[in-house]
This record gives C-alpha cells, structure tokens and sequence, in this order.
C-alpha cells in the first residue's frame, strides 16, 4: 500500500473527468521509456483529442509543408468496451466515480471509472498502461471489467488506428493492416524521409470467449458473472527502420515474446528498472509537499524523454508529449534538460551530445552556406543535423507572411551546446569522451566564431552584430551581451581545450588539430578575439547593456499587465516590442547563472538583477526557473520561491494556456537546476572541485539529492540548522 505522504507527492491524479480539459491532461498524462512517447488520450477516444504516438528520430517533410515533422505513429491504444451491446463511453450513461492517476514513481497510468449504463447495470473499469523501461519498443495495457450490479454480457474491441496525422498533415503512405488470430499488424512508411514504421498488438484475455477478427479489429465477447472480474492484455511493440531492416518481424517477435512473460513480470521488472532512476535523479524535499510532487513531475518528464539505446537522436522542445514546434530540437535541451542528466544520469547525458557530434556535418553545412569556416549548429535541428527552421511564417489572416530570423542570427546555441560539452566533461571526468568527440565540438565551433567575429579597427575591438540573444522580441541587434560574453568565454575554453590536448593526448591532439585546420595563427587570432571582445555596459554602474541601444528604447511598466497569460509582443505587435525595455526571458540573468562567477562582486549581480528582473515579461517557459537559480544564489528566497513555484507549475496548472502543445521540457529541466544549483548552490570551483553553497527556502527542513561527480555518486543532505 502506498502511504499518505507518497500519495500526495509521488502521484498525479485527475478526479472527477472533464472533457474540456482534455488537451492539458493528455500531454501531463503522457507515458514515455526514452524511445517513445505516447499521449495520455483515452482508450474509448473523443471528439476533438489528439491520440499522438512518437519515437524518437522519425521525422518526415510533408508537401507543401515548410520544414521536417516528428512524425505520428498509428496510435496503438483503442480499445472499446461494451456492456449489453451499450459502448462505455463518460459522456454517456452515468460516470459514478473517475480517478485518474500517473504514478511517477512507477511511470504507470492508471484510470478507474465507476459507470452506470442506461439500463441500470454497474460495472468498474479499470485502465493501466506504461511504456516498458526493460524493453523500450513495449507499449503495455491492461484493461480490466469486473460486474458490481448485474451479469453483462460484455464485448471488448481493440484496434490500432492508422488514421492519424499530425493536426491534419498526413505524414504516413502504403499503410497495411493485418488482424490474424489475437494479433494485429499494421505497417506503413513515411511519404518523403521513407521511414519503415510497424506496430504489432498482441493480445490475451483472462477469460474463455468469443475471438472474431473482421480486418479492422478483433473482438471479445463472454458473459461476466456479477462480482466477476475480467482483464484483457495489448502489448504493442514499435519498430522502425532506423532499429532494423524488417521492422514488422521484429514487432511481431517482440510481442509475442512479451506475451509469454505476462504483464506482471514485464511490470515488475519496469518497476524495478524506474527504481534505480530514481535513486540517482530523486530529489527529497522535507517540509514541502507541493514542490515535493512538483519537482518530481518535472524530472520524470525529462527522464521519459531521455534517449538510452541511441546516440543519434535527442529531445525536443516538447518532449515526445505532443506535435509542439515539430519535434524539433533547441538549445532547450543543452542548457536546460541536460544539467540534470549530467549530474545524475552522464550515461544518457552523453547520448544527447553524441547527438550533436554525428550532426556536425550539418553544422558544417550551415557555417559554409553563410560563408564562414567550422561548425555552426543550427537553432532547430530533427534527424539529419541540416538547419530546419522555417524562414517564414505560415500566412497570417491578411496573408501576410513574418520572417523568421531565428534561424539565421540567433547563433548562441553553438556556445551553447559547446559550455554543455565543457559542463560534462568537467563533472564527469569523461577524458575519452572529451578527446574523440567533444574536442572537436568546442574547437570547431571555436572556428566558426573565429570566422564570425568583426574587428572594430577604430575602437580597436571585435563586435558581432545581427544577433538574437535569449530574448528574441529583440531580433537582429548588435553586440548583445549574452552572445558577445559567451563567445568570449568560448574562445577562452577552446584555447585551453587545445592545450590540454596537447599535453595530455599530443597524438590525437595534433592529428585532431591539422584535420580542423587550427594552426598556430588561428589560436593567436582566438586570444586576440577573447581579449578585445566588446561587452556593452554602463560605465558607472556596471550594468551590462542587453544589447547596444538597449538603454534608449522605451520603458514599459509590466506591473499593470497582470494578470494574463498571452505574451506581451503579441499585445503590443512584433515591431512595438521590438521598440520597448521589455525582454521576453531571462537574458542578461542567463548570463548571470552561466557564468555569474565572472560578474565579479555580488553587488554587481545584483545590480544587474535589479535592472533587468522589473523588465522580464516571462513569456518563455525557460524564463522562470532561471530566475529562480539566480534569485537563490542572491538570497532573495522569497522572490526565488515564488519563481520556482511558478516554473514548476507551468505544465501541471496550464499557467501558459498552451501545454496541449508538449511539455515545457526546458522548464523542466530548469526546475531541477532551479533547486541544485540554486537553493542547495551545488557547483564545481576553478579546481573542478564540487562546492555547496545553500540557500533554502525558510519553511524547507531538508533537501537530499545525489550527484555524480568524476564517476562517483555522492549525497548532498542540507537541513533547516546545517
């Protein structure tokens, strides 16, 4: 039995069933093992859901459509039950109870329904399902019937629909069905990447019945003695070509090799499996069961989503959980989802970035179509590392079109991904790691600034314009301070990256280099950028200017805009914000948690805050757990409290009135940050060494969480009193 405690803090729950929530429950409902995700829609399914099926990996550009789609798979779940010919369905007959619960510590979802029919019969049904953790292609369901008043004669349907889409987009062509004995095949290919995608259900029923199969479905049906229980077992396995040549055999052989061992022990061993997860990624709040439940929400989404078995793939912005910006991948996941596999899974953090090594082709690809040396990753990126994001908005009513720069000049994300490389290896220690993959990461990317850079020869100094920093309502300026300090501090590592190599590995180190073309001249060329590299700040405060010219444009007081939930450039228009002091997320404050131990004294940081936080509109989901980070490290617990709850709460509470898009992956993984490296101020020093400078909430008796650093599992426990 589950304790009081856990119930409130491990579980959550859905209760009584509203239909016009639906969108909002399926994605914080949805089940995931790091190869797929599956949607929390409902067996029986209803008007206006959005049953969605990904893995990781498959995408596929539609005609007519701007850039690739993560593709959606036919969905695997229907199942239909019906009691004395009369469908279960909520919104018929009478619903006498409805509990909905995802458990995540067992990464299990369950639904149990008291329902009435019209002619007064009473049956439970109950609902399970949960994505394999022991064998990622294993979608399983368990659907349970049993008789409370009456003996219905009962019939179970199951299907697997193939007619699905991404919101009306048809991703998928030469679709198959094969329905033969208790087992439906069904198969198909995307229409222009030519994926091979196959799902076979395999299908036990607790009970002697009827089997009828009628080439959509197959059908159960006996008769159920009152206070007589019933359960029905579909195990889906999913495969595609990117697992293996014949996907539909390896399908059916997984299935019916699930089947033989029975839902209890493939659970069990799931079970098991999330148990030594959680061990490590856990983080114990005592004195607070709202954040208690909030950060685990948060990290099971991020841990849902974490590819194990594949290198080639990464997360998206919305996870697996929904069609949100096409399953693209952001800068998102290196500075926000990242930090937590880091320090409590580097086995799945190095996958992610193994990701962007097998992708700097792509990379390469972009820096010599804009004319530059190196490697310059692409802002969103899907299965071939190219750049795919859209230049151009899809029309707008008047059918006008908004061109989209994102792509183009918001160029951070290669220091980005390069501080997660550095960040890796120095909790980890992973030389190998650094020496044949990450090097050639920081240093390549190192080269594109290198290249990107201009030189000011009547200020004697190096500038970068037409960029778009974090806060992208401000698009194409110059010299912003986040890129300009991150490259500066890019160029500083890569030098000393180039030097390490040289003195510890000299062999691959120079083959590494001459490939690269790093020469000695290049290195000077770097040093010289690093050193003059111009940061815009005020002169006699130290505040540093977002971006030049940031200082003049036109104040605007937020405090009157509240509350609401759109953001602040769609009331004012792209062109208005783009003239006022209003920043859609944390930008100069990113570069206070990245890098807040080159700010120097602490009344600089906080000068800083004191500038930009009146002047944050929050409208990205990454915004509020930054601040929060930033909020505790300065001691201002209450305003860091406040953020974190509101970070926290962004997907389970719909704060942003969009999570039927996908998961706020970023704000999830920032929620974990938010704690670690903000109230319990976990850090590494200049030595690599691991610091802890805490500042807890007043009303928190203790946190505990675990930390790899340089391969060994350490355990961080703070109280109230030490």
């Amino acid at each position: 039995m589950i304790s009081p405690v856990d119930r409130r803090t491990w579980l959550v729950s859905e209760a009584p069933f509203n239909p016009f929530k639906l969108h909002h429950t399926e994605t914080i409902f949805t089940v995931g093992n790091g190869f797929m995700g599956v949607r929390g829609t409902f067996e029986e399914g209803y008007s206006g859901d959005m049953p969605t099926t990904l893995v990781h990996g498959i995408f596929n550009h539609a005609e007519g459509d701007l850039v690739p789609d993560i593709v959606n798979l036919p969905n695997p779940l229907p199942v239909q039950v019906r009691v004395d010919g009369e469908a279960f369905h909520m919104t018929t007959g009478k619903v006498l109870g409805f509990r909905r619960t995802l458990d995540l510590k067992r990464a299990a979802l369950t639904r149990e329904v008291l329902w009435r029919t019209s002619q007064g019969v009473v049956v439970k049904l109950t609902f399970e399902r949960f994505a394999s953790l022991t064998d990622q292609h294993l979608l399983l369901q368990r659907v349970r019937v049993r008789a409370l008043l009456g003996s219905p004669r009962i019939e179970i349907r199951s299907s697997v629909d193939a007619q699905v889409t991404n919101l009306g987009v048809q991703h998928l062509a030469d679709v198959h069905r094969q329905v033969d004995a208790a087992e439906i095949l069904v198969t198909a290919r995307t229409t222009h990447s030519n994926y091979g995608i196959a799902i076979c259900a395999a299908h036990s029923l607790s009970a002697e019945s009827s089997l009828e199969a009628d080439g959509e479905s197959l059908r159960y049906t006996f008769n159920l003695p009152h206070e007589n229980e019933v359960s029905l077992t579909k195990i889906s396995a999913i495969y595609t070509t990117r697992q293996g040549a014949q996907p539909a055999e390896l399908a059916q052989k997984a299935a019916r090799a699930a089947l033989t061992k029975g839902y209890e022990a493939l659970f069990a061993a799931h079970c098991a499996a999330w148990e030594q997860y959680w061990h490590t990624s856990d983080v114990q709040i005592e004195g607070d069961e709202l954040a208690q439940r909030a950060i685990r929400f948060s990290t099971y989404h991020v841990l849902i989503a974490a590819p194990r078995h594949d290198e080639r793939v990464s997360i998206g912005a919305k996870t697996l959980s929904g069609l949100g910006y096409k399953g693209h991948v952001f800068w998102d996941t290196e500075l926000f989802m990242l930090p937590l596999l880091i320090v409590t899974q580097p086995k799945l953090a190095r996958n992610l970035l193994l990701y962007r090594y097998h992708n700097l082709e792509g990379a390469r690809n972009k820096a010599r179509a804009y004319g530059y040396e190196g490697a310059m990753f692409p802002w969103e990126s899907a299965d071939t590392g190219e750049e795919t994001t859209p230049q151009w908005s899809h029309p707008q009513p008047d059918g006008t079109r908004i061109r989209i720069w994102t792509g183009d000049h918001e160029q951070h994300i290669s220091s980005d991904i390069a501080y997660a490389v550095l960040q890796y290896w120095r909790w980890t220690g992973d030389d190998e790691f650094f020496v044949k993959y990450g090097a050639e990461i920081v240093l390549d990317t190192a080269v594109f600034w290198g290249c990107r850079a201009e030189y000011n020869a009547a200020q004697d100094r190096y500038e970068l314009s037409m960029q778009i920093g974090p806060d992208e309502y401000h698009e194409n300026v110059n010299n912003s301070a986040f890129t300009n300090s991150m490259v500066r501090w890019h160029l500083q590592q890569a030098l000393a990256a180039r030097d390490w190599l040289l003195t510890h590995h000299r062999e691959a180190g120079e083959a590494l280099l001459a490939r690269l073309n790093i020469t000695e001249a290049r290195c000077a060329k770097w040093a010289d950028i690093a050193a003059k590299m111009y940061i815009p700040r005020d002169a006699e405060t130290g505040v540093l200017e977002q971006f030049d010219g940031f200082f003049g444009l036109e104040r605007f007081d937020l405090t009157h805009w509240q509350p609401r939930t759109v953001n602040l450039d769609w009331i004012l228009g792209h062109e208005r914000a783009q003239r006022t002091m209003v920043i859609k997320q944390a930008d100069v404050v990113m570069l206070m948690a990245l890098l807040g131990d080159q700010f120097g004294a602490l009344e600089l940081q906080q000068a800083n805050w004191d500038f930009y936080y009146p002047l944050v509109d929050h409208g990205s989901s990454l915004s509020p757990s930054t601040h929060a980070w930033v909020a505790a490290r300065l001691g201002l617990l209450e305003e860091a409290y406040d953020l974190f709850l509101y970070a926290s709460h962004i997907d389970l509470d719909d704060l942003k009135g969009n999570v039927r898009d996908g998961i706020h992956a970023a704000a999830c993984g920032g929620v974990w940050q938010a704690v670690a490296f903000g109230f319990v101020g976990m850090s590494l020093d200049e030595r690599g060494e691991l610091q802890i400078k805490p500042k807890l909430p007043a009303h928190w008796r203790s946190v505990t969480l675990r930390a790899y650093h340089r391969g060994q599992l350490k355990t961080v426990r703070l109280t109230a009193e030490s």
